[in-house]
């Protein structure tokens, strides 16, 4: 039993850090069977815990709605039955409750809905760590300590007693045998007594310095500038020196693509997020990923590396870069792609930066900001009211060509529009789809394991898959833009292929994005489409608040 918790526990190490930064709820905006759903969870911190979860059928009509955890190793016959969740009151449509998650590691919440339109699911990945330690509350605490002491003499003086009064008939008083027996019994009583709560203190203490040991520490990697062929490359080398050595080369073996990416890495320029790309790293080896670095400019940056391993245990990699070399006029024309950046103006202070052919006009909420190509972007939010954290919002978009008509975007790595948002310090950071907050291949590893019928999952060979993996990438970047992009959108369910259209994502000139600030502060919102084969990127500033507690 110890050895298999061992091999848990030193899983969840090589994989302990959030698919996002500073925000761990996940928001999922889908299509189940014939219902629209909008669905928030926010995971516990401590493992078990229960998950708070939300539902909210923005089409349909539902009965019952309920919920269950799957995880990823025990799949769906290993996975409880499902709890109900209780309707909102006098919000229709409206579902709140909780789900209990038990395991650590790669998770994910079942909803189901009962309703007029029939019956229908769906699959939200969560990732499940402990990242908090409870401390008891002081009254409590001395409240135990109290009823401990007295339930602690009760059994000596009960055990005493059992060997002297308890035997007296009525009228009878004990003799000095008697009360000799009545104390010795009583010293026995308070050894062993005293030798059960020592046993339990030191049991609950190494449990507790081993929970200690496991609680989610962020996976580490360096980052560098390095100057290959003329160019300057972005260099990421993930650290593994404190990894148990059998189990490191396994775990980086097995990262699955994301929207046909190995890696998806943004950088961002701080203090004033003024700088943005976001690129590409192809891998060299286990721990090495390379891409060509834009034409950014000197300075500090916030580095953001999003990986998915075999299991669906989405994660970010966090760095700090700093940017000193010149640029070099041929990164530009090396360029993947799908890789891009932008230089706008410095946070929360429109129309300071000189226009250039890589800067934009930073937007504010309910203002347009302006794509490099003319075309722009409006956001449908209020400009004199801050945004609330902890409340779900939609995040929309409405996007209009130069000459002002409609525009409708591209897909652009299988999705209509992606959005990076960031906080003024750097300690909140997600990649956002229309879908929602969560990783599209966590979301596909779950959809596969729960078809799989086995009741343990079976962990694949590390080089076998690894290389399997490489050639599917190669594959993927040898096709045409186009029908890559469809390959990706039919991967993530978003392409039905005998209309030949798009499904799971409305095709129109307005993105929305769910999601739930986490806490107050300045935010900047980089917004991503694609238009003419080129990838645009657009950015907009929000204040978000605190709520206010009563």
């Amino acid at each position: 039993m110890k050895k298999y918790l061992y091999l848990i526990l030193l899983l969840l190490q090589s994989v302990a850090s959030y698919a996002h930064v500073g925000s761990a709820g996940v928001q999922m905006q889908a299509q189940a069977g014939s219902y629209k759903v909008l669905v928030s969870i926010t995971p516990p911190d401590v493992i078990p815990g229960t998950a708070q979860v939300s539902v909210f059928i923005e089409y349909g009509e539902a009965r019952k709605v309920s919920v269950r955890p799957i995880y990823f190793y025990s799949g769906d016959k290993g996975a409880p039955t499902s709890d109900p969740l209780a309707p909102v009151a006098g919000q229709k449509g409206q579902f709140q409750g909780a789900v209990w998650l038990m395991e650590p590691g790669s998770s994910s919440a079942q909803i189901s809905i009962e309703g007029i339109q029939g019956d229908a699911s769906l699959i939200i990945p969560i990732v499940a760590v402990s990242t908090a330690e409870r401390d008891m509350p002081k009254g409590l605490g001395i409240s135990l300590s109290i009823l401990g002491l007295l339930l602690f003499l009760l059994m000596i003086t009960t055990i005493g007693a059992s060997v002297s009064d308890g035997l007296l008939k009525p009228g009878q008083s004990l003799t000095p045998a008697q009360k000799r027996k009545r104390w010795i019994n009583m010293g026995i009583a308070t050894a062993v007594c005293s030798l059960i709560l020592y046993g339990g203190s030191s049991w609950w203490d190494s449990w507790a310095a081993e929970y200690k040991q496991w609680l989610y520490k962020p996976l580490k990697a360096k980052t560098a500038i390095i100057e290959a062929d003329s160019q300057r490359v972005f260099q990421l080398k993930i650290d593994t020196t404190s990894w148990d050595h059998r189990m490191k080369r396994s775990m980086l073996s097995t990262l699955i693509p994301d929207h046909g990416k190995i890696m998806h890495t943004f950088l961002v320029r701080t203090p004033t997020l003024d700088a943005f790309a976001h690129v590409h790293p192809d891998r060299k080896d286990s721990l090495t990923f390379e891409a060509v670095l834009p034409d950014l400019p000197a300075g500090k940056y916030l580095v953001y590396s999003d990986i998915v391993q075999y299991s669906g245990f989405a994660e970010t990699i966090v760095d700090t870069l700093v940017i000193n070399t010149k640029p070099s006029k041929r990164v530009s024309k090396a360029l993947s792609e799908d890789d891009t950046y932008i230089i706008t103006d410095p946070l929360d202070t429109p129309g300071k930066v000189p226009m250039g052919e890589n800067v934009v006009i930073c937007g504010k909420p309910g203002t347009k900001t302006v794509f490099k190509d003319g075309s722009y972007a409006i956001w449908e939010g209020k400009p004199d009211k801050a945004l609330e954290a902890g409340k779900p919002y939609q995040l929309n978009f409405e996007i209009f060509n130069p000459d002002n008509s409609p525009c409708f975007p591209e897909p652009y790595l299988g999705m209509l529009g992606h959005a990076v948002i960031v906080r003024s310090d750097g300690s909140v950071y997600i990649h956002l789809h229309p879908s929602g907050s969560y990783s599209m291949a966590a979301g596909q590893s779950f959809e596969n394991r729960i078809s799989d019928t086995a009741h343990v999952a079976k962990w694949p060979q590390a080089n076998v898959f690894r290389d399997s993996i490489d050639q599917h990438l190669a594959n993927l970047k040898a096709m045409p833009t186009i029908d890559r992009e469809i390959f990706l959108m039919k991967e993530m369910g978003m392409y039905n292929v005998t209309e030949g259209g798009m499904t799971g994502m409305d095709h129109a000139t307005r993105i929305s994005f769910p999601y739930a600030f986490p806490k107050g502060g300045q935010y900047r919102i980089f917004l991503q489409i694609k238009r003419n084969e080129k990838v645009l990127t657009g950015a907009f500033d929000v204040k978000v608040t605190d709520p206010v507690t009563l």
